[in-house]
């Protein structure tokens, strides 16, 4: 494996730890495409620090549960905005 790929697989799995980010997140901080950044974790991440990677997954689990009430607050606040009422995003810490 070439070590720019292994560089941004830790990178990757620092910037989610750090931040509890998604797949999605990290891949727009670092513009790649979500299939990049799922493969550099799941699979590139356990043959590098194999430590790192259980972390991660830990941190990707919990934002695969929590993503049907992500969904559910966006869906309500795109129809409360086209109602024209203006809402406070609110702080999605599950």
């Amino acid at each position: 494996m070439k070590d720019y790929i292994e560089q941004r697989a830790v990178e990757l799995a620092e910037y989610i730890l750090e931040n509890s980010a998604t797949v999605r997140a990290a891949a727009k901080k670092f513009h790649i495409s979500k299939s990049t950044v799922h493969k550099d974790v799941a699979e590139r991440l356990v043959k590098i620090n194999p430590e790192l990677a259980a972390k991660v997954h830990e941190v990707l689990l919990e934002n695969k549960a929590e993503r049907h009430i992500r969904g559910g607050l966006a869906t309500r606040e795109k129809y409360l905005r086209a109602k024209g009422q203006i809402i406070q995003k609110q702080e999605r810490k599950l």
